[in-house]
């Protein structure tokens, strides 16, 4: 289990804050103010941490994937008649993130307003679902799928 979710973790941690640096430029805004942000969720200090703030914010950022990734690890271990359909598993479990983090945990941890804007609903539903949940369940299926013999 720990293969799977260290590569899981890796590939989908890097998509998703890959694209989130290409939106924050997009918006013309900087990627370490981002970061900050990031980590200012469990330290609220990390916005005016500089360059320390930003890194925090990545590490932190990796740390939320190992868990979404080690929680659909365990899932698909316990459940493997989803293996073999890695893109619907993806789907349906980017979707579950997206509820967690965007409705739940962002909105409690930052007084977000609710409902979040269009485009924001957008960008988060691909990123969740394309970046992180079908990879992670891709990557479920290469390793947790029983050999055949």
């Amino acid at each position: 289990m720990f293969k799977p979710t260290v590569i899981a973790t890796a590939i989908s941690g890097s998509l998703d804050i890959l694209f989130a640096m290409i939106l924050t430029l997009w918006f013309g805004r900087e990627i370490p103010n981002m970061l900050r942000y990031v980590a200012s969720g469990p330290f609220p200090a990390a916005a005016d941490m500089g360059m320390a703030g930003a890194i925090l914010g990545l590490l932190i950022h990796f740390a939320l994937m190992a868990v979404m990734a080690a929680v659909l690890m365990i899932y698909l271990r316990r459940n493997t008649q989803y293996l073999d359909h890695p893109i619907l598993v993806g789907l349906v479990y980017g979707l579950l993130t997206y509820v967690v983090m965007n409705l739940i945990v962002v909105p409690l941890r930052f007084d977000a307003p609710l409902p979040p804007k269009p485009l924001s609903i957008a960008t988060q539903l691909f990123a969740h679902i394309c970046l992180v949940g079908i990879p992670m369940a891709l990557v479920a299926r290469r390793f947790l799928r029983p050999q055949m013999a």
